[in-house]
């Protein structure tokens, strides 16, 4: 059984939720604002963290951001749930550290589909993970084990999510890969309409590895095909 906050202040979202939830046979707590919530959640160290925006007190990006700079909680995976479903919104979240994002109103068949597999990326040994030797493909050198690569000399250290996500293109390297494939891979499901997904987390692969790279670009963007590592890479 697995234990799951829900951070929400309207109490009949909150209470739709909950009861699903626990129909799933999990055990589900609650929070009516980001300050309880925030307590709530390191105090009782959930599995799964699912959290609404517009919020008294402190908004759910705030909490969210706060979670990924908490040891004790960091990894704990966040499923953004609410009302804001433009994209910049969506951006906002993942820029915030949220692992997935759903807008209301929601079917509920959807929400148990995120939540599944979230918990599942929670409770398994991630593929990048199950063979924790340190090895080298073109400029890179992975290490599973601390979920870092070197580059250049530098250690870039990543996400969890952000490792997959390089060790799955690095393993097709050469190949594009769509974004329904990773979506696919590394979440448990894909869904066209949920590309900027990936899109932000590829945004932000980039930036930490551009900043290693001695001037040189390893992801790229096949337009309608999905992306590309060329680990020995291309000079701007």
């Amino acid at each position: 059984m697995s234990k799951i906050l829900v951070i929400d202040d309207d109490e009949a979202i909150v209470e739709l939720v909950k009861i699903n939830l626990e129909l799933m046979g999990h055990d589900v707590i609650t929070a009516p604002d980001g300050i309880k919530g925030f307590a709530l959640a390191r105090q009782e160290v959930p599995d799964l963290i699912i959290i609404d925006v517009m919020m008294p007190e402190v908004d759910g990006y705030t909490v969210a951001q706060r979670i990924r700079q908490s040891s004790d909680i960091s990894e704990v995976p966040i499923l953004m749930l609410t009302a804001l479903g433009m994209l910049q919104n969506k951006i906002q979240g993942f820029n915030s550290g949220v692992d997935d994002y759903l807008v209301k109103p929601f079917e509920l068949d959807e929400l148990k589909v995120r939540v599944k597999a979230l918990l599942r990326r929670s409770f398994s040994t991630p593929e990048s993970l199950k063979t924790p030797e340190i090895f080298t493909v073109g400029d890179f050198t992975l290490v599973p084990e601390n979920l870092s690569v070197k580059l250049n000399g530098s250690d870039v250290k990543l996400t969890p999510i952000e490792f997959e996500i390089f060790n799955n293109l690095i393993q097709h390297h050469g190949q594009s890969v769509s974004s329904g494939n990773l979506l696919q891979e590394i979440w448990g499901y894909a869904k066209d309409d949920d590309v900027e997904t990936i899109r932000v987390h590829i945004r932000h692969l980039r930036t930490k590895i551009e900043k290693a790279s001695s001037g040189k670009q390893y992801i790229e963007t096949i337009y309608g095909g999905g992306y590309k590592l060329i680990p020995e890479g291309i000079t701007k």
